[in-house]
């Protein structure tokens, strides 16, 4: 009998608002740092339904997704993220308590990202939405200890 490969897809997004704030928030689970708001992909969702649907549950905020900024793996818990980058349509932040502890609008920047963004590999998957135009980049990443294995720029 083959054995499938079993992995999570997940989604997030960089959201920015009219005033080129970026929506952070702090799950329960990874109170040390902000992190763009996502989830899981479900089963035959695709994944820009699966990006919107997530943040509105999340956050109460409807957002419009502008394109894929970058797939990323990590090795260790066999997740592959993909990152939209959007932007904010209407709503106002109504948090999913048992998922979100803490969301904002923030001005990130470049210059201010590590005080909000604590992980490595989040911070990378940030600074690419940030600086996107038209690529989409590919990591692949150990986790625990931190190691990026490997990166592919288009």
């Amino acid at each position: 009998m083959i054995e499938h490969p079993k992995h999570i897809i997940a989604v997030s997004a960089y959201i920015t608002n009219e005033k080129d704030e970026a929506l952070l928030v702090k799950t329960h689970w990874r109170l040390d740092t902000w992190e763009a708001p996502g989830g899981q992909v479900e089963i035959g969702e695709p994944l820009d339904k699966a990006v919107v649907r997530e943040i509105l549950e999340e956050t109460g905020i409807v957002i419009r997704p502008l394109g894929i900024t970058g797939v990323y793996y990590n090795t260790t818990r066999h997740i592959l993220s993909v990152v939209f980058k959007a932007i904010y349509i209407s709503g106002s932040l109504k948090l999913q308590p048992e998922e979100i502890k803490e969301a904002q609008f923030i001005q990130l920047t470049e210059e201010n990202i590590d005080q909000y963004i604590t992980r490595p590999h989040m911070k990378s998957r940030t600074l690419d939405a940030m600086r996107s135009v038209n690529f989409v980049p590919y990591e692949s990443w150990e986790v625990e200890p931190y190691n990026l294995l490997g990166r592919m720029e288009y």
